[in-house]
């Protein structure tokens, strides 16, 4: 015989029921949000490294090129230097023919002398900074290019990191869902059977 105690046994049965597939529902929800969130994070974190790599990448291309700019530069003052010394020397050794003067001997050949002294003393110091431009820039682009690799290293282990704990929280959440759903059902058993026998 149904009695209004018996339906409301029953409807706490199926409300019991309800409340299981909801929290396991929920459970499900939340840990599908929480793998979302780690897909999201690592996908996010290997696209900025690729991009952090690929910058430093052209960064480091300027960075030698502006050092290969600047020794080819330096290269050029030596070469002037070189260029003003001839024609120096050949001026000088044109005065002292026209003065009647021998020009690879005495205050000539002097001065010829030490302004070959100055000049190769400049163009040494010339070729020492433009070797000096080739290797800081090659040392500027490497630094920048290992930088950047670690520090992309870095983020995708933090990503990683941080996945993982979104995949923890997940099952977490559903492992809770399922207990809450099952100690619903419980309860909602224990009521029925508190409730129908006294029907």
């Amino acid at each position: 015989m149904v009695t209004p105690a018996t339906i409301y046994a029953g409807a706490q049965l199926v409300g019991g029921v309800g409340e299981y597939y909801a929290a396991k529902a929920e459970a499900i929800n939340t840990q599908t949000a929480n793998l979302l969130r780690a897909n999201d994070v690592l996908f996010a974190t290997e696209i900025q490294a690729m991009q952090g790599e690929e910058y430093a990448r052209i960064q480091a291309g300027r960075t030698i090129q502006q050092a290969n700019i600047t020794a080819m530069n330096q290269r050029m003052i030596g070469n002037k230097l070189l260029r003003d010394h001839r024609q120096s020397v050949a001026s000088a050794r044109a005065r002292a023919a026209a003065n009647g003067v021998a020009f690879n001997e005495g205050s000539v050949a002097a001065f010829e002398n030490e302004n070959l002294r100055q000049t190769m003393m400049d163009v040494g110091v010339s070729d020492f900074n433009a070797l000096t431009a080739l290797v800081f820039g090659f040392e500027d682009a490497t630094a920048l290019l290992q930088s950047q690799e670690r520090q992309a290293t870095l983020s995708l282990y933090s990503a990683q990191s941080q996945a993982q704990q979104y995949r923890m929280a997940g099952e977490a959440a559903r492992t809770t869902g399922r207990l809450k759903g099952g100690q619903a059902l419980l309860e909602s058993g224990y009521k029925f059977y508190q409730l129908y026998p006294q029907a």
